[in-house]
């Protein structure tokens, strides 16, 4: 083929609807950040579509230079989709078939990926257009692809739901989908209110047990906790073994302060997910919250149940480290394995996962977070007053979160009186009154 049939093939290509003309990997740090999220964090939401996690898993492949994984895939997202739509199989297939023309295409194989051209366009003629149809059908494809992504993709995936919305507005899936994505970003459209969007939702997929847990959190925000409850018991009840309906009612109960029905129902989901680091990240973070509770009623005392602190301790830490083994981005991880090997006096290990939390790419208000605690093991700890300073000043200097900035600026006064009651002329000191003045308004 010459090079010209071969550019001409191309800019065919890019009129398709398919994962390879999405921008998928726009906006994102590396693909590794999007194959995380559609791998390990949103393979905790059940998918309904099997073509869809299979396109997506192709998608992805074919970036790793995977080529043959990506189409053997493909092939399982085609029969998924012959499987799962029934009468829409046939539209549904185009984004399966514009992904393997393009697959193909990289691959050099450029017959076969004018093969799968050629049946794009014999559907999409019968629509009047050569490559690319206005469907409901294919903008719910790429609205389930973009959720899936997460992140920056949630209000695309909005968008494409409200599009489907417009030419079925009665539709179960559009519907599910704009509730989820709504409630992933917390905007909501105009003619709905955050519970109606999920309510009707619901009252379209009664069996969709993961919709009931999302209004059952949002019922939780608006301080109406009782339905809440009602409605996570019988999602649980009838999906006992689903992982996103698992973790998040999981996360309804670490909210109302409840970790031990938490880990129960974590516990479950790690069964079915045993190489999940987020799962262990969850689990590891509930029995932080039992220490800290015990902490609050005594040292080594017994924590309910005949659990002992240091029990607890050991458990917390098992599953953090199990969860830095499997994925180490996993933002607080770290930091608290940190707090834990410096309550029990291994500091080494406590600076070693420290420095290792602050190799990550954290948004703003973990970075304070983290040189609060930082600041606090450096003086408590350590003893270095001056390491514990210059963390607590750049924490107060990012200012993300109120309440962390005011902890850091009275630790910061802490020390400054401290050190004036001892010697008056202490340049350090003087210069961290000058700053302290400086954030007060120069009062």
């Amino acid at each position: 083929m010459s090079r010209t049939t071969e550019n001409s093939l191309e800019s065919r290509l890019r009129l398709l609807s398919c994962h390879f003309t999405w921008n998928l990997l726009e906006g994102e740090r590396s693909l590794a950040d999007i194959e995380d999220r559609v791998c390990h964090q949103n393979e905790l939401q059940k998918s309904e579509f099997k073509a869809t996690n299979y396109n997506l898993l192709a998608y992805i492949n074919h970036h790793r230079g995977r080529s043959q994984e990506a189409l053997a895939c493909l092939r399982r997202a085609e029969e998924s989709s012959l499987q799962e739509h029934g009468d829409q199989a046939e539209i549904r297939s185009l984004v399966t078939w514009g992904n393997y023309a393009w697959v193909y295409y990289h691959m050099g194989r450029l017959a076969e990926a004018q093969a799968y051209l050629d049946k794009v366009r014999r559907v999409c003629e019968k629509f009047s257009s050569p490559y690319r149809m206005e469907s409901p059908e294919l903008d719910c494809e790429e609205g389930w692809s973009q959720l899936k992504c997460g992140g920056k993709h949630v209000e695309r995936a909005k968008v494409c739901f409200e599009k489907c919305l417009e030419k079925n507005p009665k539709n179960p899936e559009f519907l599910s989908g704009l509730a989820i994505s709504s409630y992933r970003l917390d905007e909501w459209p105009a003619p709905l209110n955050p519970t109606k969007a999920l309510r009707q939702a619901i009252r379209l997929n009664p069996d969709n047990q993961h919709l009931k847990v999302l209004l059952a959190l949002k019922l939780q925000k608006m301080n109406e906790e009782g339905e809440g409850e009602r409605l996570v018991e019988e999602a649980v009840e009838r999906a006992p073994y689903a992982t996103d309906v698992l973790r998040s009612a999981a996360k309804l109960y670490r909210k109302t302060k409840d970790p031990d029905k938490a880990i129960r129902l974590l516990r479950r989901a790690v069964e079915r997910l045993p190489n999940n680091a987020y799962l262990h990240s969850y689990i590891g973070g509930c029995y932080r919250e039992k220490v800290l509770q015990c902490q609050g009623r005594g040292p080594n005392g017994m924590c309910g149940e005949g659990e002992d602190l240091w029990e607890l301790r050991g458990r917390a830490v098992h599953h953090l480290k199990r969860a830095d083994d499997l994925n180490g981005n996993i933002p607080h991880v770290c930091s608290y394995l940190a707090s834990f090997y410096a309550q029990a006096g291994q500091y080494e290990k406590a600076e070693y996962y420290f420095q290792k939390e602050f190799s990550k790419e954290l948004p703003p208000l973990d970075q304070q977070v983290l040189h609060l605690r930082y600041g606090s093991f450096q003086r408590y700890n350590m003893k270095c007053e001056s390491k514990a300073i210059h963390h607590f000043i750049e924490g107060v200097k990012i200012n993300h979160n109120p309440t962390v900035t005011e902890k850091m600026k009275k630790k910061l006064q802490g020390i400054a009186e401290t050190r004036l009651s001892r010697e008056r002329e202490d340049p350090e000191t003087l210069h961290l009154l000058a700053f302290l003045e400086e954030l007060n308004g120069g009062r």
